[in-house]
């Protein structure tokens, strides 16, 4: 008895990036990251880095790239903040991964639940960041802000609508 699936194909496709889109795009966003909020401190609230780990982790649907993206995103990101080394790494292999797996589920291509996973992962990051250094680190000065995550995780859905698209054009179906 034939089956029928309700995916179509182009929901399941993976895609490819070249190499130089592949190391220098999540390269930027780091360094966007690091220089932009010193001279402009109201852009702090976006996290560049965490939206193009998103970004590639769905659009590759493979949960282990999306947590080696993930983590070595994080890592470099914490080599240029004051966080604790591998905090990042940590939280961004998380989000990589599940990133990566929802990525099968759901039809990424579409604008709302493009928006819809940024929100959750920026929430879900800000949570691990929380533990983090909380429960892992021992850091009793570390604060859970919950007005302030919600803010951020608004900015960063808002965010990676304009930066989903353009990342759009780099993608090529394996």
């Amino acid at each position: 008895m034939a089956e029928h699936s309700y995916t179509s194909r182009q929901e399941m496709d993976q895609y490819a990036f070249h190499t130089a889109v592949t190391l220098l795009v999540p390269l930027g966003s780091i360094l966007l990251q690091a220089v932009l909020p010193k001279t402009f401190p109201v852009l702090a609230i976006f996290d560049l880095p965490l939206i193009v780990v998103i970004f590639f982790a769905v659009a590759r649907r493979n949960p282990v790239a999306g947590t080696v993206t993930g983590t070595l995103v994080g890592v470099f990101q914490d080599g240029l903040t004051n966080h604790p080394f591998g905090v990042n790494g940590i939280a961004k292999g998380i989000v990589g991964y599940a990133a990566a797996s929802i990525g099968f589920a759901v039809d990424v291509e579409n604008i709302i639940n493009r928006i819809a996973l940024n929100f959750i992962f920026s929430l879900l990051q800000s949570g691990l960041l929380y533990l983090i250094a909380r429960l892992l680190l021992g850091d009793p000065t570390v604060k859970l802000m919950p007005l302030h995550e919600l803010l951020r995780a608004v900015c960063n859905a808002a965010l990676s609508v304009p930066v989903f698209y353009a990342l759009d054009r780099f993608k090529s179906r394996e």
